[in-house]
């Protein structure tokens, strides 16, 4: 019903202003019901940070910024959604238009600049919506004016660990100038410490919130080394490869791939994935990976299992393909799983990192 409605509905919605196209998609999900998806096959069922997910398959951060639509999204069928990015105080980002739909790439630009409504307000929505289930992350970012961003992570994720089933350091936005020097191994760090003890401080002696890394895929090989061996020395519990890139492939056909801000869509799938099967062999199992970039198929989305993901996220492409593509994949990938005669997908997860970081297998 959802994929016939968007399918009838999406040239008036390309129509449209991307950025209002997107407010407008977040309040219709905030103000519809919520739909009580059908049962997940089981061959889905994944463990990761100590949490139980019903599907491998999730929605990015970026979309739902302000947490409004959690539970819409739940109900497309998503086996959890990362909200925000969020900041310590409310932002306006950056000037519109700040966001391009490239159609004949099937990609998106944006240079939102983390606009957001601060921390306060989505505290307040989480706490309004605890107890109704459905696994819930929330991206943090610093901003744009703060005089310590390391302090920024703290205190979100102070307030936030409670209200959260997981904390995402998004270090690895390209709109915010700056940022991305914390990926910088001794910067990296010291955010890394602070934010994990702000996050022991929130749980009190109770349950800590999973905290994982987000980070870009354009980081060199070096870069990376020095990011897994932060994350792996400071017990992060996972790490989400990747946000979106400032490279333009030389493939880009529509005009907006001059404009600056992160690239993201199918252009991105192929340097996502390598970074990610790279991150895999430096972790060497000691905490889970997400995939992200280019999920656009069932198809992808099990060559981010094979490249070493043991969960994936997407977004991008639901602007051009609508939401029967969370259905789609997550069929895709049960099939994979019965065609490999195994009852889950965990025993695939990795079984092309090597071949992949070579560039091989996609």
């Amino acid at each position: 019903m959802l994929s016939s409605l968007f399918h009838l509905a999406r040239p008036l919605i390309h129509r449209m202003d991307a950025e209002a196209a997107h407010r407008l998609t977040v309040a219709a999900l905030a103000a519809a019901p919520a739909l009580k998806p059908a049962p997940d096959d089981p061959v889905l069922a994944m463990e990761a940070f100590g949490l139980s997910f019903p599907n491998p398959v999730g929605l990015a951060a970026g979309f739902d910024k302000h947490a409004e639509a959690i539970d819409g999204a739940l109900g497309l069928g998503f086996g959890f959604v990362e909200a925000g990015g969020v900041t310590p105080l409310p932002q306006p980002g950056n000037p519109r238009p700040r966001v391009f739909r490239l159609v004949e790439d099937e990609a998106v630009i944006n240079r939102y600049g983390f606009n957001s409504e601060g921390v306060e307000a989505m505290a307040r929505r989480l706490a309004a919506r605890q107890g109704r289930g459905g696994i819930v992350g929330i991206n943090l970012g610093a901003n744009k004016d703060s005089a310590d961003r390391e302090a920024d992570y703290a205190i979100l994720a102070r307030r936030l660990a409670p209200l959260a089933d997981f904390l995402t350091i998004n270090v690895s936005s390209p709109n915010t100038p700056g940022l991305r020097n914390l990926q910088a191994e001794s910067a990296l760090d010291d955010l890394v410490a602070r934010t994990l003890a702000a996050r022991d401080e929130a749980a009190a002696g109770g349950k800590r919130t999973p905290v994982l890394l987000k980070i870009a895929p354009d980081l060199t090989l070096p870069e990376l080394d020095g990011m897994v061996a932060v994350a792996r020395k400071r017990g992060i519990d996972g790490m989400i490869v990747s946000n979106t890139t400032v490279a333009r492939p030389q493939s880009l056909r529509n005009a907006a791939k001059a404009e600056t801000g992160g690239l993201s869509g199918k252009p991105l799938f192929a340097a996502s994935t390598r970074i990610l099967a790279e991150t895999f062999l430096r972790a060497e199992g000691q905490f889970p990976l997400i995939g992200v970039g280019g999920i656009d198929s069932a198809e992808a989305a099990f060559a981010k299992i094979r490249a070493g993901a043991t969960l994936v996220q997407l977004y991008s492409a639901l602007v051009f393909k609508g939401p029967g593509l969370v259905k789609e994949i997550k069929t895709g990938l049960a099939a994979q799983a019965r065609r490999a005669g195994l009852p889950r997908l965990t025993a695939l997860i990795g079984r092309d990192a090597a071949a992949i970081a070579r560039g091989e297998g996609l």
